[in-house]
Formats: structure tokens, sequence, C-alpha cells
């Protein structure tokens, strides 16, 4: 036996690769056990048939393009007409998730956020005035409209919420939300955040209580907004590397 790997970059926020992929199953009848479910990072099935075992993993990462998906197929027959027919299949299933999981994430409202650096190494945060979270701090952004992309999307936030023009920068990653946006299903959004510059306007906080600019030992001890609090070592890292 041996092992194949397939990367399949999918147009899709991590939550919405992972339960189009789990619905999808995979590409052969035999019955499958799971191993390993954690949403929506990973997951692992195996499968039995004529005593061979297949091992199907499959990771999911965040990028500012989308989700890779990244599978290791373990126990593919050796023989190169075995082994060519399962790639085959394997190709094509692949195939199908990405076009399953962009048509599934046009349906899904997603969020987007900007970690704003100035040449002090510090970073803008901003904290909630209103509903529920009220008092917590978060990264300025919000909802991406239907059409709109994700960067389009954060500049016009930004220019809504503090009244500035930004650029933005690299990726820094993306946190599953647990609530309900926009209406849609429980969990189907996440938050997706990028580094960026403000290079035009001055900051007013039209939608916040305060606005400060901090540098990362400071960060740690404000009262985040859940999904902003696993994105603090990336933009610990981001202020540092500055």
């Amino acid at each position: 036996m041996s092992q194949l790997r397939f990367t399949t970059l999918v147009d899709a926020p991590l939550t919405v690769a992972f339960d189009v992929a789990r619905a999808l199953g995979r590409p052969w009848a035999h019955p499958l056990t799971e191993v390993v479910s954690e949403r929506p990072w990973r997951d692992e099935y195996t499968a039995s048939s004529r005593g061979r075992r297949v091992v199907h993993t499959r990771t999911f990462e965040a990028t500012a393009a989308g989700t890779l998906v990244h599978e290791l197929v373990d126990g593919v027959p050796r023989g190169p007409l075995g082994r060519r027919r399962f790639a085959r299949a394997m190709a094509a299933h692949a195939d199908a998730h990405a076009a399953a999981a962009a048509r599934r994430a046009l349906d899904v409202t997603q969020v987007v956020g900007a970690a704003l650096v100035d040449d002090r190494r510090r970073v803008l945060v901003a904290q909630r005035g209103t509903g529920g979270l009220a008092g917590l701090w978060e990264f300025p952004g919000g909802k991406v409209e239907r059409g709109e992309s994700d960067l389009s999307a954060l500049v016009r936030e930004c220019r809504e919420e503090l009244g500035v023009l930004i650029t933005p920068g690299s990726f820094l990653g993306e946190v599953p939300l647990d609530g309900v946006v926009a209406g849609g299903a429980p969990g189907a959004s996440t938050l997706r955040v990028w580094s960026g510059r403000v290079t035009g306007g001055e900051l007013v906080a039209h939608e916040h209580s305060e606005l400060r600019w901090l540098p990362a030992d400071e960060l740690e001890a404000l009262d985040w907004i859940p999904a902003d609090r696993p994105l603090l070592p990336a933009v610990r890292a981001l202020l540092a590397a500055r």
C-alpha cells in the first residue's frame, strides 16, 4: 500500500469548506468509521474492504484566497492501474467539493476585521459601545455585503466606522463564529482578519465608544470579544516584525 496527497483551494470560509466536505463524504462506497472530527480544522476516517484498510485525513487551512484543503490517503493500492483509478476518483471528488462549497458560501455572510498598525509598532483597537458586547474590545470591521469582496468590505467598513482610508496588508487568520450572523445558520460564518495601514483621513469613533493605539504588550489585558482574542498571537507577531 502507498499514499496519495492532494491540495485543493476552495473559495469558501473554513466552516463551509469543512461542512460541505463532510456532507459529500468520500469517493468510495465502503463503510466509513470516523476517527477524528475537529470542526473546522481536521477530520479523519477509515474504511476497510477485502482486507485493505484506507485512512483518509483532511486538514483545512485558512488563507487570503480561501480554504486550502490538504488530503492524505494512506492505503492506496500500489499497482499503477489501481493507483491511477484511485487518484482520478479523488481528484474528481475534490473538484466537486470545491464547486459545492463555493456555491454554499454565497449564502453565508462573512465578517472581516482589520489590525491597523502604525509606525510606532502599535495596533488600533476599538471598544464596543452598544449591544450585548458593549465594553468589550475588537479589531475594526464588519459584515461583507453580497457581491462584495472581503477586502472591499474591509476598506468600506473602516471608512464607515473610523472615517479613514486604509490599505489592507497581509492575511492574519480566520476564526469560526459561534452565533448567528445576518440570519444565517448558527456557526456558519467566520471572522477573517488582515493587517492594514491608515492612508488617509482622521480617526473618528463613529460606532465605538473608544479607540486606542496599543503596543503588543498591552493587548492581553483587554476584555476582548471572544472571536478576536484568538488572533492576538498573530497580531503580536505582526508588531514584532515591523
